[in-house]
């Protein structure tokens, strides 16, 4: 089995199957084993799910990183807002990405999930005005 070395900064935060780490100090760690886990800019609070699309990442990263009982509920509400989002949008690109995403996420490849929301609520910022039009793109291509 293959490690990974993670390099953490002093006040960061690590979500490790469930349990919240805060680095008192800056730290490189290795993971040796396989783990659920979001750090740093991957995590999202519940205050920063504000949009449709950033509600979708936050169910989605309760049903990641959650314990047992919140994985399930986590999926099962991104399965609701899925289906809300997708009703509501006239965007084919934004309904592509997030079948994707509940299919990686039914398959227990939340990770993968979580990127791909991502690329929505780059989308979403554009649609909305919160970032220029050539913003996402560019950060698909990165």
């Amino acid at each position: 089995m293959s490690t990974l070395v993670l390099e953490l900064r002093q006040g960061d935060l690590m979500v490790v199957n469930g349990a919240p780490i805060r680095f008192r100090n800056r730290t490189r760690i290795e993971l040796t084993a396989k783990a659920r886990f979001l750090f740093g800019k991957q995590l999202m609070t519940p205050e920063a799910a504000n949009t449709p699309s950033r509600r979708i990442y936050f169910a989605l990263q309760t049903a990641y990183i959650g314990d047992e009982d919140e994985r399930e509920a986590g999926l099962t509400a991104a399965r609701r807002l899925i289906g809300d989002f997708q009703a509501a949008t006239t965007s084919t690109l934004a309904r592509d990405l997030l079948d994707r995403a509940l299919a990686a996420a039914e398959a227990d490849e939340c990770y993968s999930a979580l990127k791909l929301v991502r690329r929505v609520m780059r989308h979403e910022d554009v649609v909305m005005g919160v970032l220029p039009a050539g913003a996402a793109r560019d950060e698909d291509e990165a």
